[in-house]
């Protein structure tokens, strides 16, 4: 199905917010988003408006083929290069581990399972991440699919959000939620791995 710019855009703002009425963070909070690749869900303007509420955001790093991500704090203005296909990596921000990890799903299925672009390095990652963080898959109804016959090392996301709304991923199939997800990372505290101090604007 062929989707125009106009189009795209709309559901990038149904998206985005869904995820601002859902989420309610502040300065307690690390979310991890991603810079957008091949018409993706763009997370960034979710990104900054959590930013403008105190949170801190992060995007991934891929340090080596067949190893987990590592997150380091972002904001917009900041230095970086060019990672893997040539996206934008922070060169500046502290590594932390995240309190939301949004992720991009190619396709996703009834039970929250995700295909993406087959390096493995989300499953990886998460499996490495204890206590697990909150995962939040950000798609397009497009990519809806019946199964992705998911194997033993395939983790599932917890929500689900597209333009069409918001869903609770569980065993049995997708639940529709709305309003305020409760906070069970307000406890948590800080995840940072590192001594900088920098409050970056």
């Amino acid at each position: 199905m062929a989707t125009d710019a106009a189009q795209r855009t709309g559901w990038n703002t149904r998206i985005t917010e869904t995820l601002l009425d859902a989420l309610a963070l502040d300065s307690s909070t690390v979310v991890a988003g991603y810079w957008p690749f091949k018409g993706e869900f763009d997370p960034r303007f979710a990104l900054h408006a959590w930013r403008q509420r105190g949170a801190r955001t992060a995007l991934p790093v891929v340090l080596a083929k067949a190893a987990p991500l590592q997150f380091r704090l972002w904001w917009p203005g900041m230095r970086t290069s060019a990672g893997v296909y040539g996206l934008p990596v922070p060169e500046e921000g502290a590594i932390v581990r995240p309190d939301i990890v949004l992720m991009p799903p190619v396709g996703f299925d009834q039970r929250g399972y995700r295909l993406g672009y087959g390096g493995g390095y989300y499953d990886r990652t998460l499996a490495a991440m204890s206590p697990q963080p909150l995962k939040i898959g950000v798609a397009f109804e497009l990519s809806r699919i019946d199964t992705i016959r998911p194997q033993a090392h395939d983790i599932p996301m917890d929500y689900l959000v597209t333009q069409q709304g918001m869903w609770r991923a569980r065993a049995g199939g997708m639940t529709p939620v709305s309003g305020p997800l409760p906070t069970p990372w307000s406890d948590q505290g800080t995840h940072a791995q590192s001594s900088d101090s920098r409050h970056p604007p």
